[in-house]
């Protein structure tokens, strides 16, 4: 019989309640607070933090303080990945950004996500799809994106757009469903 955590990761119906789930919070709550509490000037130990925190990351990335996840293992940044301030990220599936991925202020990745019958989503058990962000991409200023959602190469998302469906690469794409404007 599978465990939560292996039905969260499948896309499966699971609780969030389950004891392994709630540890795997709290021990990420306690590494993105202390990220968080550290000067900008203390580069080494906060790197040191997301070494523990993360699934994995390249060079050179740079993630402003406040940074707010749920449990970190399931984010994967490429190289030279910067994310501004107040980002959160509920990783309740894997969250991957690509190489060269800028992240304004006040991004905000979905990957969680509860039934959407009331009487289903009353029963407590939650789901979670997968969110990839293709290299090169820029994600404007309070910049939504929802469970399940894949934004290609070298696209860029205008500010408060809210990604409901894939974003297809070289284009700009902004509002609210986010729709391509432009192709470049």
């Amino acid at each position: 019989m599978p465990t939560e955590l292996e039905k969260m990761l499948a896309g499966e119906l699971y609780n969030a309640g389950d004891p392994d789930l709630i540890a795997r919070r709290s021990a990420a709550r306690k590494l993105f607070v202390a990220y968080n509490a550290l000067p900008y000037e203390n580069a080494d130990e906060k790197k040191a933090i997301l070494r523990k925190l993360l699934g994995g990351f390249g060079n050179n990335v740079d993630i402003q303080s406040p940074f707010y996840c749920d449990y970190g293992e399931n984010i994967y940044f490429g190289e030279n990945v910067f994310v501004n301030f107040n980002c959160i990220m509920l990783d309740c599936a894997k969250i991957t950004l690509g190489d060269n991925v800028f992240l304004a202020p006040n991004v905000q990745l979905y990957a969680a996500y509860h039934p959407i019958i009331a009487s289903e989503r009353i029963k407590g058990p939650e789901l979670a799809a997968p969110i990839t962000i293709g290299n090169n991409a820029w994600l404007g200023g309070g910049v939504i994106v929802c469970p399940g959602v894949t934004i290609g190469e070298n696209t860029t998302i205008g500010a408060g757009s809210v990604v409901t469906k894939d974003i297809p690469a070289n284009v700009v794409a902004a509002g609210n469903p986010c729709r391509v404007i432009k192709h470049l």
